[in-house]
């Protein structure tokens, strides 16, 4: 296969994976996200301690890491030619992707949000924070550069999981990979399919460490989350600084 064949191939490929990592990624947000912060405030000690609960979606998310992605979505095939009217391409790879990763997203979530002092939630909660204020002014903000490096990890799984979509008529590189560089002994399309995955994967994880690095110190400069600053100001009666300065001057005299 000569270089001017392989060009409109490995594009087209390219484009479909980065389709089928992107809106996986979307969506596996919008569901490990919750996931995960509802197994931190229900387990012991959280904000919604409820052990029932707790082990339920344990359970639930223990089971979707522990089966492996080729299988899941061979599996999957009949819900999703239920959802979408089809089970190959990069649409329907997606479903898949999305159902593998929201499992491993969300204990990567619970396990950022454990390493947040508990100090702040006591602090947050002894001034009248609720629960929704604990995870918007304080949870989420400090854990942010935990939850991209966990992201990034998540991003970089899926690119690994497209590849084996391909296995089953998902499309992208790993199609190209297999219909073309096992099938066909091609490999020297094989080896760029190859050096395309690494270079994706290699701009994925730098960018990640990038903002991770920018974030912790962004973090690390700041006495108290943003949040919690503005909810203490808030509660602060009108006379207060008043009387703080009153009586801080005897003193400094």
């Amino acid at each position: 296969m000569t270089w001017s064949e392989m060009q409109p191939l490995l594009r087209d490929a390219c484009l479909d994976t980065l389709f089928m990592v992107w809106w996986s990624t979307v969506y596996t947000v919008l569901g490990g996200l919750p996931l995960g912060i509802l197994l931190y405030l229900t387990d012991r000690g959280g904000l919604l301690r409820n052990v029932v609960v707790n082990k339920a979606v344990g359970a639930v998310v223990n089971i979707g890491r522990s089966v492996p992605f080729i299988i899941l979505i061979v599996w999957l095939i009949p819900f999703t030619r239920l959802v979408i009217n089809t089970s190959i391409g990069p649409s329907a790879a997606v479903v898949a992707l999305t159902i593998g990763a929201i499992p491993f997203f969300a204990r990567l979530v619970e396990t950022s949000l454990r390493e947040v002092d508990h100090g702040l939630i006591e602090a947050v909660q002894a001034m009248g924070g609720g629960t929704w204020t604990v995870i918007f002014k304080v949870l989420l903000p400090q854990a942010l550069a935990s939850l991209v490096a966990g992201l990034t990890t998540t991003v970089i799984a899926l690119i690994g999981y497209s590849a084996m979509a391909g296995a089953v008529g998902g499309g992208g590189l790993g199609q190209v990979a297999i219909n073309y560089g096992y099938q066909r002994q091609e490999h020297g399309l094989m080896n760029i399919t190859i050096v395309l995955l690494v270079v994706i994967v290699t701009i994925v994880q730098l960018a990640g460490d990038l903002t991770v690095r920018r974030l912790a110190r962004r973090t690390g400069r700041q006495t108290a989350p943003v949040g919690v600053r503005r909810l203490w100001s808030a509660n602060r009666k009108p006379g207060q600084l008043k009387t703080e300065v009153g009586e801080a001057a005897p003193e400094a005299g």
